[in-house]
């Protein structure tokens, strides 16, 4: 009796053994599988969960889609910057300086009604389709661009049409911006940002710095006669703009996957997530200070409209003030932009050390008063023309 009784309990042990390490080597093999995709936690709310390894790399990639795309857009806005003035002359003589001013208005304009239209667009839709329908627009304008020579008359008209459905392309930005602050948890979003806009002046300055190589091709350059296409150093920047475009398109449906995570990092579904999730995550959101918001907005207005003021001013003032001729005022011009753009890049990355020990209310401070400064010296001092044009001036007199 006692011998079955202890047979049958070194039976039952065995058993139980076996189950310990049957139900030992699922767990462990449940632990290798999570990198494969399986999350590592689950909170009690359906649509939060703790995100994967493979989440993390799909959502880092997505991202520096995202960043490659404000480069790329940057680059088709730069690339042809210093050139609008000299094209402008050259394919419509009608055309005054004032002209000018519309025809760089007309890219904001189209970018500030775009931008709205294509935000609401990504609240209710998967954020690749405004992508991808804004940079197709913007692909078209960029040709359309190149082509607006070919009406018999007009032109400066059709120059105008063009840069307004380039800027109506542009409108992708916002789209950008909202996405990498919804796919980046709060540790994480300053560095983020700063990125996008490290990869926005990397694209200003690589703009001006091809346009400026472009110039070798002269204002001639060569002439497709059976697609009527000519490609000088006017067109070509924008139909190298398209190209990118093109590019872009095939990595957003290649790479790019939309995800989402909350101020703390964890994992959102992008679509269908339960309310009772969202509701939570919203409690343990701080409120947003609209005060800030609507300043950053104000500081961030009088920034773009300082640079405006150079995009529009700066090739026909130095043609002016210097005597230089298109192709001079384009590739020099081309060479200060680029200059400018590494000076940001310098800026950004200072930024992004410098803020965790001052904060971003000191930074900017000191930026705003950097630029007071740098337009006290752009002052016009003295009382002389400048010597160059104005011997040319001379020279033209005495000819007459």
């Amino acid at each position: 009796m006692h011998c079955d009784l202890l047979s049958e309990a070194w039976s039952l042990v065995q058993i139980s053994l076996r189950f310990k390490s049957q139900q030992n080597s699922t767990m462990a093999s449940e632990i290798d599988h999570d990198d494969e995709g399986l999350p590592l936690l689950r909170s009690p709310h359906s649509g939060l969960i703790v995100e994967t390894q493979q989440e993390h790399k799909s959502r880092w990639w997505s991202i520096r889609v995202m960043y490659l795309t404000m480069f790329l857009s940057s680059v088709g806005f730069s690339i042809v910057v210093t050139s609008i003035w000299p094209y402008l002359q050259k394919i419509d003589p009608s055309a005054d300086t004032s002209f000018l001013g519309w025809v760089i208005a007309s890219y904001s304009l189209g970018q500030m009604v775009a931008s709205p239209l294509f935000g609401l667009w990504s609240n209710h839709r998967p954020r690749r389709e405004p992508l991808v329908v804004s940079i197709s627009i913007l692909i078209a304008a960029s040709c359309f661009y190149a082509y607006v020579h070919v009406p018999a008359s007009h032109n400066k008209y059709y120059m105008l049409s063009a840069r307004a459905l380039v800027g109506f392309g542009s409108g992708n930005v916002a789209v950008v911006r909202s996405y990498v602050a919804g796919a980046t948890s709060l540790s994480e979003r300053t560095s983020a940002m700063a990125n996008i806009s490290a990869f926005q002046a990397l694209g200003f300055i690589l703009g001006p710095a091809i346009q400026a190589i472009f110039t070798l091709i002269g204002e001639v350059g060569v002439t497709f006669k059976a697609i009527d296409l000519q490609v000088n150093m006017y067109t070509a920047p924008s139909l190298m703009g398209a190209l990118l475009g093109v590019v872009n398109i095939v990595l957003i449906f290649v790479i790019f996957r939309e995800h989402r995570v909350d101020d703390h990092g964890r994992h959102l579904a992008s679509i269908n997530y339960d309310s009772e999730g969202m509701a939570l995550t919203n409690d343990n959101e701080e409120p947003v200070d609209q005060i800030a918001v609507v300043s950053s907005n104000f500081l961030f207005f009088i920034i773009l409209f300082i640079f405006a003021i150079f995009e529009t001013i700066s090739t026909p003032l130095t043609m002016d003030m210097y005597a230089w001729s298109r192709t001079q005022a384009v590739f020099y011009n081309g060479i200060i932009l680029a200059s400018i753009g590494v000076e940001s890049i310098i800026v950004f990355i200072a930024v992004k050390i410098i803020s965790k020990k001052t904060g971003e209310r000191i930074l900017l401070l000191g930026g705003l008063a950097t630029i007071w400064v740098g337009f006290f010296i752009l002052l016009p001092w003295g009382n002389r023309y400048p010597s160059i044009q104005w011997r040319v001036f001379q020279l033209l007199a005495i000819k007459q």
